[in-house]
């Protein structure tokens, strides 16, 4: 697995100030100062100094409360020196428990070596030096190992920081990155759907599909995609279709409306019927309408009913003709029995006596 590449420093801590008073070495170790704090080299080069706050520190306690190892006190710090010089890197003492207080955090379970505890006893050594990790914002982020020193200027440190690297990652660790690392593989198995045993490849290759779908086939060499705008452009559309689709509380299918329209013209073309025969009705009883005249009436209201109620409201009643018992036809052998049905009509449409218009006819017959 990749890490990410932290910057490393040291500090340097004078052994004689947290010494005890009767010259043993210390059981109880200052390591890092609290508050922002430079060293007397001049670093960080990096920011502007480094941090170390009550919330750092738990970080800092969390890793050394889950290491199955303790942390070493070496000399010298030989443990960054013997990936270069091959020799060994014999330990000085051991801590485990990391504890915070106000001035800043300390090793609080300190096991020394016989031979380094004389040494200290002596004043052969005078100065710690602990060995620790930090990102860009000076933020301190890790604490690797210790050592005993009285160089504390160690300006040959930079130089070491790619073989301590290399052993951080050869080697099982609990620091701030690896956790960030392993908490970004699971965040992408999650987004890519991938089961809890992807691996690395795995990831990789579920990415480049991605890539490919994203910039048409182009790859990184197409310009880059803005996912987080590019979902929730996503999201808006999908929000916007729901919310233009038909709610069928409120709208019916085409073939229900046809339905309805049929069903409506067909109420429509029976009222219109009842209407025609009651108007026809009425006419046929008080003479406004001759019988031969009712099929020409009955046509004329299926396609204008305002014509025929119209020509109804003016035609002149007949009153011989709604007494009579013939229903408006002339009697047998009366003269206007001689005359036609559209006679009779015209008659009766302008108020004609057919009697009249039949004499006027005979005589001129």
């Amino acid at each position: 697995m990749a890490h990410l590449t932290p910057f490393i420093a040291a500090l340097t801590v004078d052994l004689s100030q947290i010494g005890n008073a009767d010259g043993e070495a210390p059981r109880v170790i200052k390591l890092l100062p609290a508050g922002t704090f430079r060293a007397r080299d001049g670093r960080p080069a990096e920011c502007a100094a480094w941090t170390l706050d009550g919330v750092l520190a738990a970080i800092l306690i969390d890793a050394a409360n889950q290491r199955e190892t303790r942390y070493v006190i070496d000399y010298e710090h030989q443990t960054l020196r013997s990936e270069k010089n091959g020799q060994p890197a014999p330990a000085s003492g051991w801590f485990g428990a990391l504890e915070w207080r106000e001035d800043g955090l300390y090793a609080t379970d300190v096991e020394w070596t016989e031979k380094a505890a004389a040494m200290i006893a002596a004043k052969e050594y005078l100065y710690l030096s602990p060995v620790f990790t930090y990102d860009k914002q000076g933020c301190v982020t890790g604490l690797l190992h210790v050592a005993l020193t009285n160089n504390p200027a160690l300006d040959e440190l930079p130089e070491l920081q790619v073989a301590v690297l290399s052993r951080l990652i050869s080697t099982p660790s609990t620091t701030q990155e690896d956790s960030a690392m392993d908490e970004l593989i699971e965040q992408l198995r999650w987004l890519l759907n991938l089961p809890v045993g992807a691996t690395a490849d795995d990831i990789k290759t579920q990415l480049q599909k991605l890539i490919d779908q994203l910039s048409n086939g182009q790859g990184t060499a197409a310009a880059s995609v803005d996912l987080v705008s590019l979902f929730g452009t996503q999201q808006q559309r999908i929000a916007a279709l729901s919310a233009n689709q038909a709610d069928p509380a409120r709208f019916v299918s085409v073939e229900t409306m046809r339905a309805l329209q049929e069903q409506v013209a067909a109420l429509t073309a029976q009222q219109h019927g009842r209407e025609v025969d009651e108007l026809i009705t009425a006419a046929l009883s008080d003479g406004r309408l001759l019988a031969v005249q009712e099929n020409w009436a009955r046509d004329l209201g299926k396609t204008n009913l305002a014509a025929l109620q119209g020509y109804l409201d003016t035609a002149p009643a007949i009153a011989a003709l709604s007494s009579t018992q013939t229903q408006g036809q002339p009697p047998a052998g009366s003269v206007t029995s001689a005359l036609d049905a559209d006679t009779l009509a015209v008659c009766s449409m302008f108020g004609n006596d057919p009697d009249a218009v039949a004499a006027v006819m005979k005589e001129k017959a």
